[in-house]
């Protein structure tokens, strides 16, 4: 039943949230009595071809999931849906970012928190919806048709994918990185008066120290993670929060490290003092405009640590990673058959 349960799937993406789990219940159940209907009239189960028919008969997954949809007016139920989701993520593509980095700024450094006008940010925002809308609605009007709406394959749809599997070959790379990231810092970066740095000498101040056996602890700590999910290879909400913990300290000594100033002296063997000293204000410098980028780019990531928690959550109460009614087909002994 792997056909059935990629178009049930794939259906599920474009219902509206709150009928989507009855809306699969009773789609499986009447896709269930047909198959079963036909199996019975020639005696043995059907093969993927057979299914494949039934499946073409009731349309594409757009299409039947455009039956449980509203009417709606400017654009119709045909094209309402992928309307909907283009403009989501147009406007989350403009708005989010911009957002992230005024936070940013307004954390960091107050004085600039105006870099983000939000009469810019509307005007965005309408640009977007305007145009988005306007190009959907003369495609509307214009009567065209997209043929992968009606050319559709089951074959070719997506296989159903647990979001919270952990690929061994991403374990494996990133307990990898995290080894060779320890070898390379203890043994180019340990705390001493002067670090020799690829022919640099690095004199850096005693905070450094602090600095960083977090780094090596926080490091370990991540490949003990990395380690658990290549033999355990399922995101658990126990694991997922402590990843989430990790990244947020990480992301918070990343963003210390630039504000710390920890470099005091840069020596370079052919360059005078006082431009060694110019170089350490630029490298100074360069590390302050990249402490907003770095508090957004740790936001992202807590985002999606959140998020992933959450999923989590949802699929344990739900009683797994995938729907109630995709789990119910993959069972037949679930209906006594």
């Amino acid at each position: 039943m792997e056909l059935l349960d990629r178009y049930l799937h794939a259906i599920e993406f474009w219902l509206p949230q709150r009928q989507r789990q009855d809306i699969l219940a009773e789609l499986s159940e009447d896709l269930r009595s047909q198959i079963d209907e036909k199996a019975a009239g020639l005696g043995r189960k059907l093969n993927d071809a057979e299914v494949e028919a039934i499946l073409k008969r009731c349309g594409s997954p757009v299409q039947v999931a455009l039956r449980y949809l509203p009417q709606q007016y400017l654009i119709g139920p045909t094209l309402f849906p992928i309307y909907r989701f283009v403009l989501i993520v147009l406007l989350m593509g403009c708005v989010i970012p911009r957002c992230l980095i005024w936070l940013g700024f307004l954390i960091a450094d107050p004085a600039h928190r105006g870099y983000l006008h939000m009469e810019n940010l509307w005007d965005t925002v309408v640009f977007f919806a305007f145009f988005t809308t306007l190009a959907f609605a003369i495609v509307e009007r214009s009567g065209i048709k997209f043929e992968g709406l009606d050319t559709w394959n089951p074959r070719k749809l997506p296989p159903v994918r647990d979001p919270n599997r952990i690929s061994r070959l991403s374990g494996l790379l990133e307990i990898a990185v995290v080894v060779v990231f320890i070898l390379w810092f203890v043994s180019t970066l340990w705390p001493r008066p002067v670090i020799d740095f690829y022919g640099a000498q690095l004199t850096l101040a005693p905070v450094w120290n602090t600095f960083f056996w977090s780094y090596v602890l926080l490091s370990v700590f991540n490949l003990v993670i990395a380690s658990v999910n290549l033999f355990r290879p399922h995101w658990t909400p126990q694991r997922a929060s402590l990843r989430l913990l990790s990244d947020f300290i990480g992301g918070a000594l990343f963003c210390w490290l630039l504000k710390a100033q920890v470099l005091v002296v840069l020596s370079v063997p052919g360059l005078s003092a006082p431009k060694a000293a110019v170089l350490t204000n630029v490298i100074h410098l360069l590390m302050a405009k990249a402490l907003p980028w770095a508090i957004v780019v740790t936001l992202v990531i807590l985002c999606f640590n959140v998020y992933r928690i959450m999923r989590l959550r949802c699929a344990h109460l739900n009683g797994g990673s995938m729907g109630p009614a995709v789990k119910e087909l993959s069972n037949p002994m679930a209906n006594g058959n």
